[in-house]
């Protein structure tokens, strides 16, 4: 290949080599992200039904309809059992990730158990817990074995108690996601550190709050992030396992109801955007809270 040196020295195909390595990808990015999202907020202020042709220009209407009208807000109630369960999800993902990353007999088994539920499909998950809720099913004969079977109940018909049983199997299908975040970010905390902690007279949770804590910082605010899009963006195991129905209809699935059996595009377009600012906004103050600053364990 032929360089050529500019004046200032620098060869030509230093500068551009990067950008044509860049150029797939960004691409790929505006086809696929960008063009789709500038569509979206065009049709959020048409009053498009997604089969004609002429999308009629309707302004702020749509966002109007949606901010005074109840039922379009009412199902983020139902996103605040996912918010919680993401939570306690973390928590337990962070806990199992800090017990293996220590020497622990058959952790390795452990791991495997623990990371095989985000490894299979969310169709063949929902109807894996179709059955396990149904009355009769697995849950209430468990239940009934260990004396418990007064607490049987409609566990996907009750309203009162089917968005818990949906946050349930939100946590045993994504805690593997966050357990294998966290366990590579323990892994790569050097282990001179521990080393020397032992030799302090540190014990695990004093290593856990002074190493591993400020160590995997950044990790933890990531999974916060994803936490936060995932509970307002539920939307597989709800809409398979109930359809929505008893009060288990979550935004999303309102917003896909509302476009593809309503044939209101422009509405279900404008309710998309405001999950998106509501996301946007909400990791903006997360990141102001609590910034992304770089954490020193050598001291």
């Amino acid at each position: 290949m032929r360089t050529t040196v500019t004046a200032g020295g620098k060869r030509k195909d230093s500068i551009v080599m990067p950008w044509l390595f860049l150029a797939i990808p960004l691409a790929l990015l505006i086809t696929f992200t960008y063009i789709p999202v500038g569509n979206m907020i065009w049709y959020s202020f048409t009053s498009w039904d997604g089969l004609d042709q002429n999308k009629e220009a309707v302004g702020f209407d749509n966002f109007v309809k949606i901010f005074t009208k109840p039922e379009y807000w009412q199902v983020f109630a139902v996103s605040l059992y996912y918010f919680a369960a993401s939570f306690l999800q973390m928590g337990l993902a962070l806990y199992f990730a800090t017990i293996l990353s220590f020497k622990t007999r058959f952790r390795s088994l452990f791991k495997g158990i623990l990371f095989f539920p985000y490894l299979i499909n969310a169709v063949a998950i929902a109807f894996i817990f179709l059955f396990f809720f149904r009355p009769g099913g697995t849950l209430d004969a468990v239940l009934s074995f260990v004396g418990l079977g007064d607490f049987s109940t409609q566990w996907l018909g009750n309203p009162d108690v089917v968005n818990y049983s949906l946050a349930g199997v939100a946590i045993w299908r994504y805690i593997g996601l966050n357990f294998v975040l966290f366990l590579g970010a323990i892994q790569s905390i050097p282990g001179e550190l521990y080393e020397a902690a032992d030799l302090d007279g540190a014990n695990k949770w004093h290593q856990f709050r002074y190493i591993i804590a400020p160590g995997i910082q950044r990790i933890i605010s990531l999974s916060f992030i994803l936490a936060i899009a995932g509970s307002l963006s539920a939307f597989e195991l709800p809409y398979i396992i109930t359809g929505g129905a008893n009060g288990s209809e979550t935004f999303v699935i309102q917003t896909i109801q509302t476009a593809f059996v309503y044939r209101k595009v422009g509405l279900a377009s404008a309710m998309a955007v405001i999950l998106l600012i509501i996301v946007l906004i909400v990791t903006w103050i997360q990141r102001t809270v609590v910034p992304d600053e770089k954490v020193s364990l050598a001291s």
